[in-house]
């Protein structure tokens, strides 16, 4: 690596850095608001968890894919489900978003990254799909166990993901317990 590609990899982890800052529509159990990153270390955890009960999954690459799939929220930020819309769909800016964060890397390294993220957003091979569900059950696992504030919307959560959450049955199973957890929590609420 050249002096100039190991700058260029330093500005960009320091740009990254803002996932840390950067907070979602849900609340840790302590009622901080969650990060982004504190989403992705879980998604990554949970990938490390499952990850022996999906034979043939390229276990590297989908902790990349998972470790990668959010960066673009480091410059515009989480649009929480409830608020998106099909006229701007979210995947654009935080493409767009994505690529500014990477503009120091290399090229290889730029490349490689986009690749993953790509990869993750089209949910065609069995590691995007399984990243992508996974990312869907982390969010209703913090939803379900967080100290959410007054008029939360549960509820949106039972169809939240669900076309990412339907199989394998393992993924099926965690969503049905999440599923009873997000009832509960909204007769509670």
């Amino acid at each position: 690596m050249t002096t100039t590609d190991l700058a260029g990899v330093l500005d960009f982890l320091r740009a990254a850095e803002a996932i840390k800052t950067q907070t979602r529509s849900g609340y840790t159990s302590a009622g901080r608001a969650e990060s982004v990153a504190d989403h992705t270390w879980r998604l990554c955890l949970m990938a490390v968890v499952l990850a022996d009960q999906f034979p043939g999954i390229d276990f590297a690459r989908l902790i990349r894919i998972c470790v990668v799939h959010d960066l673009g929220e480091a410059i515009g930020g989480d649009v929480p489900a409830v608020n998106q819309s099909a006229a701007a769909p979210k995947a654009d800016s935080e493409r767009a978003d994505l690529m500014t964060l990477l503009a120091p890397l290399p090229a290889p390294l730029r490349d490689h990254v986009t690749e993953l993220w790509d990869e993750y957003e089209a949910a065609a091979t069995p590691e995007a799909k399984l990243a992508k569900a996974l990312d869907k059950l982390e969010t209703l696992l913090q939803h379900t166990q967080g100290a959410n504030p007054p008029g939360f919307d549960y509820r949106f959560n039972l169809d939240y993901g669900r076309q990412y959450t339907a199989a394998p049955p393992l993924v099926a199973a965690i969503r049905d317990a999440l599923d009873r957890d997000t009832l509960r929590r909204a007769e509670g609420a």
